[in-house]
């Protein structure tokens, strides 16, 4: 796992070779005692909660990011090395 990004107390992180269970480019998302996995292509929830105004800021972050992320979900599912990305300002 690498964290990514980290803003407003949301840690934003991808684990390497992991597209077997979810099989679509996603983030794991951490705030507080919450958790998701969530879609890099449409921002959508595949696994676990966040609170909708935190959803919101990562569903912001994801839009403005996402070349960044889909590239570094192709290096991550080889196992290489992924790039941090700025956070949301």
């Amino acid at each position: 796992m690498a964290i990514i990004s980290m803003f407003y107390g949301i840690i934003i992180s991808m684990y390497y070779l992991d597209n077997r269970q979810h099989h679509l480019p996603h983030i794991h998302v951490k705030y507080q005692d919450e958790e998701a996995v969530i879609s890099i292509i449409d921002g959508e929830i595949l696994e676990g909660f966040l609170k909708i105004n935190k959803m919101k800021l990562v569903q912001a972050w994801i839009e403005i990011h996402n070349d960044e992320l889909l590239a570094d979900w192709d290096l991550a599912i080889k196992g290489e090395s992924i790039f941090k990305i700025d956070p949301l300002k």
